[in-house]
């Protein structure tokens, strides 16, 4: 209690919100939100101010138990946020989902170390185990995922299109098909799932929800490759990785070292 107190009664607000407003009121809001064990996680686990904040958000929204807490610390979520987003933007992290872009609320990395794939593996194989672990996967995608089918199947003239998973999104509002590959991105995931969502817009969606987005799920992907495959696209295709164990905390923060010093290298230039 008396640690609780003395870090979070000088704590500053993350990056982007009111300056000279400290963090202890709002720890003081949160405290009967959050668990006891969890606040314990977040002080013995976290370094930075915007770290402990982040988590306690998170805590919040998706209503982390500890298991879940601490399986987000030990997967450096925190640091990977950053990496992908830029620290202005981790601030976001309760979205009001009022951005045009409804895939830029994806992650560009998933981590999905508890689906216990061998070294080699086929898309099958992969979806099945996803399937099997349900609990997990929306413990790295988010709580307000709601699953509808695997291998669902859309009629496009007159054949059957099968689309890999497919998800409804209660808070943005939409359908959300995810196409899953055990490869690096091709240019031509990008057309297949316009196919798909166009598809779902028209023969699925329902008059009050917001158009589907598609999530290309791929091992690795060129980011230039994505950039210009993505350059004309109308649709909200979000194009992510995933690794199958657990990031090196340790090679993570030294990468976010690079990045921060790069990033303020790229503000005095300009």
């Amino acid at each position: 209690m008396k640690r609780f107190y003395e870090i979070y009664q000088k704590l500053q607000p993350m990056a982007g919100e009111s300056k000279g407003r400290k963090l202890q009121p709002v720890a003081a809001e949160l405290l009967f939100q959050v668990s006891w064990t969890n606040h314990v996680l977040i002080l013995d686990k976290t370094i930075s101010d915007e770290e402990k904040q982040f988590y306690l958000k998170m805590c919040i929204k998706e209503k982390w138990s500890k298991r879940e807490l601490n399986r987000q610390l030990d997967s450096s979520l925190f640091e990977r946020y950053i990496l992908a987003d830029k620290p202005e933007k981790v601030t976001a992290l309760v979205p009001k989902h009022e951005t045009k872009d409804l895939a830029k609320h994806f992650k560009d990395e998933y981590v999905l170390e508890f689906l216990n794939l061998r070294k080699e593996y086929s898309e099958q194989e992969l979806e099945k185990a996803l399937l099997d672990n349900l609990r997990d996967f929306f413990l790295e995608f988010g709580k307000s995922f709601t699953f509808v089918g695997s291998q669902y199947i859309i009629d496009i003239g007159r054949r059957e299109n099968k689309i890999d998973l497919l998800f409804y999104h209660r808070e943005l509002r939409c359908l959300v098909a995810v196409d899953l590959k055990i490869g690096e991105f091709k240019a031509a995931y990008v057309g297949q799932m316009q196919k798909y969502l166009a598809a779902l817009d028209e023969k699925i969606r329902l008059p009050d929800e917001k158009e589907s987005i598609g999530l290309i799920l791929c091992k690795s992907k060129n980011h230039e490759e994505v950039r210009f495959a993505l350059a004309k696209t109308l649709s909200p295709v979000k194009v992510a990785t995933y690794r199958t164990k657990l990031p090196d905390k340790k090679l993570i923060i030294k990468r976010l070292g690079q990045f921060k010093i790069k990033d303020v290298k790229e503000k005095r230039s300009k």
